[in-house]
Parts: C-alpha cells; sequence; structure tokens
C-alpha cells in the first residue's frame, strides 16, 4: 500500500469528485491502486484488459478530483500514479441530495459485486497453488444472512462491523501471519413479496455459511 496523505477522501458534499467515480473504470482502477500500490497506466492496462490511453485518461481524471496522485518514478520515461486516500466515504442519506448521486451508488456497487467475484477467483487460485496458509481454509468465509430489521438496525449493524473491523485491524496490522483480507459487507434492504408462493419465510432460515444450499 502507498503512502497515502490522509485516511479518507469524503464525496458527501463534492459533487464533481461524486461524478467522477460513476465510471466503473475509475473505481476499479482507484481499487487497484489502493490494493496493490503504485503503478502505471500500462501496468493497469495490462491488469483490467483496457489500453494505455484509456487507462491514462481516466486516471488524470481522478487526479483532478483528488482520488490519486503522482508517485515518484522509477526513471525518467515513465508516470507512476497513487493513491491519494485509503477509503472514499461518504453519509447516504445527505449524498442523495446531490445530482448523480443514485449513478455513483448503483455503479460503486455493482463494482463491490465484481471485486467480490474477482477476489473468490483469486483465493481459490492461491489456495490451490499453495500461496496462503492452509489455515486459510477454515479461517475464510463466505456468508448470506437474511434478518428482519429497522433502518436504525441495519445502520447500526453496519456502525458496530466497521468498528470491530478497525479495531483487528489495528491489531494485527504488525503481526507476521497477517495478509491482505478483501471483506465486502452489504446491507441491501427487498420488500416482502404481496403474494408469496411459499409459507415458509427465507428471513427467518438463518446464515448460508459455505457448503450450505440458500433455501
Amino acid at each position: 500500500m502507498p503512502e497515502q496523505s490522509s485516511s479518507r477522501i469524503d464525496l458527501t458534499h463534492n459533487p464533481a469528485a461524486l461524478k467522477a467515480l460513476t465510471h466503473p473504470l475509475r473505481v476499479r482502477l482507484l481499487g487497484l491502486l489502493r490494493a496493490d500500490g503504485p503503478a502505471t497506466a500500462s501496468e493497469l492496462a495490462a491488469t483490467t484488459g483496457e489500453n494505455s490511453a484509456s487507462t491514462s485518461y481516466h486516471l488524470r481524471v481522478l487526479a483532478r478530483h483528488g482520488f490519486v496522485s503522482e508517485a515518484p518514478a522509477r526513471d525518467a520515461r515513465e508516470r507512476r500514479w497513487q493513491a491519494a486516500h485509503a477509503l472514499t466515504t461518504w453519509d447516504n442519506e445527505a449524498l442523495l441530495d446531490q445530482p448523480g448521486a443514485e449513478v455513483f451508488l448503483a455503479t460503486t456497487r455493482r463494482q463491490q459485486v465484481d471485486h467480490l467475484s474477482r477476489t473468490l477467483d483469486r483465493h481459490e487460485a492461491d489456495l490451490a497453488a499453495g500461496r496462503l496458509d492452509p489455515a486459510w481454509r477454515a479461517a475464510a468465509h463466505l456468508d448470506d444472512y437474511g434478518l428482519r430489521l429497522t433502518p436504525a438496525s441495519a445502520a447500526a449493524l453496519c456502525r458496530e462491523f466497521a468498528a470491530r473491523s478497525a479495531e483487528l485491524a489495528a491489531r494485527d496490522a504488525q503481526h507476521p501471519e497477517a495478509v491482505r483480507v478483501v471483506v465486502v459487507t452489504a446491507a441491501l434492504p427487498v420488500a416482502d413479496d404481496p403474494n408469496p408462493t411459499r409459507t415458509e419465510d427465507p428471513a427467518a432460515a438463518g446464515p448460508v455459511q459455505d457448503g450450505e444450499e440458500a433455501p
């Protein structure tokens, strides 16, 4: 991870920066720089399957809005980029008053789902190739909880999870067994079916864990 000037950038009252992140490739480029450290447009093009002209253009847009900055070059011919912040944050309720907020939320959430899929592929490949300690076979998990919650309880759950995650990450930061762990959370309410075709409530079934089938 590159050295970053501050821990987070808040988009709640920054509509121009918000609009810049409505492009899925920019979201992915920013994520790659945060996860893997500084890179050139050509290196990012090879990772994403885009051409370097495209990645170069989108990196300049990200730089214009403060998401990335130039990193020290390894030689005079290259231009390397680094993430300027560790996190992008916003307040959902206040954000929705900004133009383009719905597009931004839809774009970033779809990108997070794509990121989860790519991470799962990489996790399985790393285990198969022996690049991860076998202990991770038991420690890694992908759970699916169906809960009935109020909006206040869902927000509280997210806050408590974030706080506990930060606590554990700080504790393990220098531990020799620590590796980068991608954690994706979601709290997506869905409306009850007005004409249910089954009598049991799927939300009452509890978590769907690795190896189990969803109801």
